[in-house]
């Protein structure tokens, strides 16, 4: 009986010690930064917003090194999901240094790019509300692993559109 206690605790030490972290990140409403979504990020995240020129808006999250998440808010250009991820991966192949798509959806996609041996990450969401679209894609700087790409990935997941 003593050894299946043992056995029991290691097991929930164990399976806390792999946890992903997820449960530690919340839902964030972003009303109060000119987004009326929610996406689920760590605590004491950074919000940093621009309005670029009245016509499109920035709206920066971040948290660490593992945790950035760049928002583009405009008014709806089409009320096509499929032509506005499709316009999203035609830039996203013309970087040089794209190497391939890894994961696609019908709003987005998770993209690998390769400069010499080095090999990083990003991510592509789009999505329609009422008139506006909203883009959703990895900071501009830093390096991401796959596996902090898809966390961030499915925090800005908004459901049917």
């Amino acid at each position: 009986m003593r050894n299946t206690i043992i056995v029991l605790v290691l097991s929930l030490f164990l399976f806390h010690c792999q946890n992903d972290g997820k449960d530690q990140w919340n839902s964030m409403d972003l009303l109060e930064h000119g987004i009326p979504l929610s996406i689920l990020a760590p605590d004491s995240t950074k919000v940093d917003k621009m309005n670029l020129g009245g016509i499109l808006q920035d709206v920066t999250l971040r948290n660490g090194d593992d945790f950035y998440i760049q928002i583009y808010a405009s008014d709806a250009a089409t009320n096509d999901v499929t032509k506005l991820k499709a316009d999203q991966l035609a830039e996203v192949k013309t970087n040089r240094f794209f190497s391939k798509i890894i994961e696609e959806d019908e709003s987005g996609f998770i993209y690998e790019t390769q400069i010499d041996s080095l090999i990083n990450y990003g991510f592509r969401y789009v999505h329609l509300q009422a008139d506006r679209e909203y883009i959703f894609q990895t900071g501009l700087t830093g390096t991401y692993s796959l596996d902090q790409v898809k966390r961030m990935y499915g925090a800005v997941q908004q459901g049917p559109q």
